[in-house]
């Protein structure tokens, strides 16, 4: 796949402490961070000298990007790292992406190049994200232990797969499936398509990508009527993660994913449902709050049921279940300000504190849930023409491509 195929191509890299490792001739990876880290400024000159070589012969000029959690979670340098990508394909550069392994610390890194390339992907609205590994794709089991495994072709419920391999001893796929499937609903909780197949057969990408897109065109209706059959031929396997039919915003997503949370806040489903309405968090939906945070920081939103006063001991059983996390939030005020006005009517913020910054909690526009799933609860195999009734009609031009 290039260029001149009229996509616009971005790659996650990963790699610079093992081409470090070989450039200083250090056979073991040391443990000692700073010399992780010293390693991973060595290898990342050698890496981006690789994929410009590669890409010399082809005359395509590429460009480095490196990031960590830091970079993103500020909104304004969110969305510059939104327009350097823009600027750089409306250029003809291939941007590379990676992890700034050089200065992060556990804090602030991604943890794995899957979630960089699925966060990659929803910054900058890509049509297909391409998560490339050792196998075919997603299997019903393990395929080296088990000469029956199929490969799952479509996915379209994600947090039952999730559930599956987060077990001891899942039997599906092989090692790093989970963090691809994490990945995947990442992305296509933003409406990218997710592909994982084979890396060894890099022409797979352009092929899946040939695949679909003609499969759309020949389904595409006109007057009513289906155009053509689908294309005769047979894709590469792969699996293919179906996009949300309701992306979330680029806020929503960035609150969700871009940004580490520093606490939590407990609300009641009151407050929920009000949320959902479009309402903002007023301190009565407020029932507890954990943790250390400050105004403006992100916060985990989790819903419980509502308790009495002398009841609030820090724990709350749902039917005798953990509370889940439902969303997150920015807040107007501090965790200190929280657990003081918690449960208040906003006209009393000013008594207790001496001062009202704002009569909400957080804002509606700084609160983002996870999107609530209503799709069957096992991972299905849609011919052509359910793919389209999910995917839509309409046959979009490829504008963006992630490959990780």
């Amino acid at each position: 796949m290039s260029i001149p195929d009229g996509h616009r191509v971005i790659i996650v890299s990963s790699g610079a402490v093992g081409v470090g490792l070989r450039k200083m001739d250090i056979e073991q990876r040391p443990k000692h961070l700073p010399c992780i880290q010293a390693l991973a400024a060595v290898g990342q000159c050698q890496l981006m000298g690789i994929w410009d070589s590669l890409f010399a012969h082809l005359r395509q000029p590429i460009a480095q990007i490196l990031l960590t959690r830091n970079d993103i979670a500020d909104r304004t340098q969110y969305i510059n790292a939104q327009n350097t990508f823009d600027e750089l394909l409306k250029m003809g550069v291939i941007p590379i992406v990676n992890e700034n392994d050089t200065l992060a610390v556990s804090e602030i890194k991604f943890g794995d190049n899957d979630t960089l390339s699925a966060i990659t992907a929803a910054m900058v609205q890509a049509d297909y994200l391409f998560l490339l590994t050792d196998v075919d794709g997603l299997y019903t089991s393990n395929p080296r232990t088990n000469p029956d495994a199929e490969v799952i072709e479509v996915v379209d419920d994600i947090s039952s797969l999730e559930a599956d391999v987060s077990t001891a001893g899942s039997s599906l796929g092989t090692g790093g499936m989970s963090t691809k499937i994490v990945a995947a609903r990442l992305a296509t909780s933003a409406g990218v398509t997710t592909v994982i197949t084979r890396s060894s057969r890099p022409g797979n990408i352009s092929e899946i990508i040939d695949y679909l897109e003609s499969s759309k065109r020949s389904l595409a209706l006109i007057e009513g009527e289906p155009m053509a059959q689908p294309p005769l031929y047979t894709p590469p396997l792969h699996t293919r993660f179906l996009p949300s039919t309701t992306p979330m915003q680029s806020r929503s997503f960035w609150i969700l994913h871009g940004i580490t949370p520093h606490g939590t806040i407990y609300i009641d489903h009151g407050a929920y449902c009000a949320i959902l309405n479009n309402a903002s968090l007023l301190p009565a939906g407020v029932v507890a709050v954990e943790g250390h945070f400050s105004q403006q920081e992100a916060v985990r939103v989790v819903v419980v049921e509502r308790r009495s006063a002398s009841a609030l001991n820090g724990d709350f059983p749902l039917n005798g279940e953990e509370p889940k996390e439902a969303g997150r939030a920015l807040v107007n005020y501090g965790s200190a300000e929280i657990a003081r006005i918690k449960g208040l009517r906003s006209t009393q913020i000013r008594t207790v504190l001496g001062y009202a910054d704002s009569e909400y909690i957080a804002l509606r526009e700084n609160i983002s849930f996870f999107h609530m799933s209503d799709r069957p609860s096992r991972p299905g195999t849609p011919g052509l023409d359910e793919f389209m009734v999910r995917s839509g009609a309409q046959s979009p031009v490829i504008d963006k491509v992630v490959a990780a």
